[in-house]
């Protein structure tokens, strides 16, 4: 049975079983640092020097699965509440806003490691993942308004990089450029009514 330069034993002449390790060839023979003879095993056939334990083999990195980590979704509607909280603060086109009379909840999963929620621009490229250009139309969305990123671990943070009405996230306006984390069940508003809810779905 062939051994491999590392002193496995493998029943592949190639490459060792263990440790992969090219076998023959150009792979480079240990020998024994007593007597200098070819090693063939755990102990010199010479001279009986016992060669160390290269003990186990290191194990591998375990690689995050997608699927243990979960699906994520954003859950994007009209809020009510908020709006009228808009409303209240005033601003010069807040009484020419209208609630919308019938928004459906629509679903957007999330993938990647970022997703762009905004408005559809072919003018400046702006094409986003989460695409708030309606009907219904939400006049206070910006072009991009907020990017969602994904963490090494799979949850989410949210960052305003800059959009001209800001974001709120339960309730709380968030700094511009401020990497926000978020949970399940949070909820983001921006524009004048629009709410995203993140939920984890596995």
């Amino acid at each position: 049975m062939p051994t491999c330069p590392s002193g496995h034993e493998s029943a592949d002449y190639d490459y060792c079983d263990l440790c992969g390790i090219t076998i023959g060839g150009d792979a480079i023979p240990v020998v024994c640092p007593r007597c200098g003879v070819p090693r063939t095993g755990q102990f010199c056939e010479a001279c009986g020097y016992d060669f160390p334990d290269p003990g186990p083999e290191p194990l591998p990195a375990p690689q995050a699965d997608p699927a243990a980590l979960g699906a994520w979704a954003a859950l994007v509607t009209a809020d009510p509440g908020y709006y009228e909280s808009v409303r209240a603060a005033g601003g010069p086109d807040a009484d020419a806003i209208s609630f919308p009379v019938y928004c459906p909840q629509r679903r957007f999963p999330l993938a990647g490691t970022e997703v762009r929620v905004g408005r559809r621009s072919a003018h400046s490229g702006i094409d986003p993942e989460i695409d708030l250009t309606g009907p219904p139309a939400d006049p206070g969305v910006s072009r991009l308004h907020v990017v969602l990123i994904r963490a090494a671990d799979g949850t989410w943070s949210v960052v305003d990089p800059g959009s001209a009405n800001g974001t709120l996230v339960n309730g709380t306006e968030i700094a511009r450029d401020a990497l926000v984390p978020l949970g399940d069940g949070d909820r983001i508003n921006l524009g004048a009514w629009t709410e995203l809810k993140i939920v984890r779905e596995g």
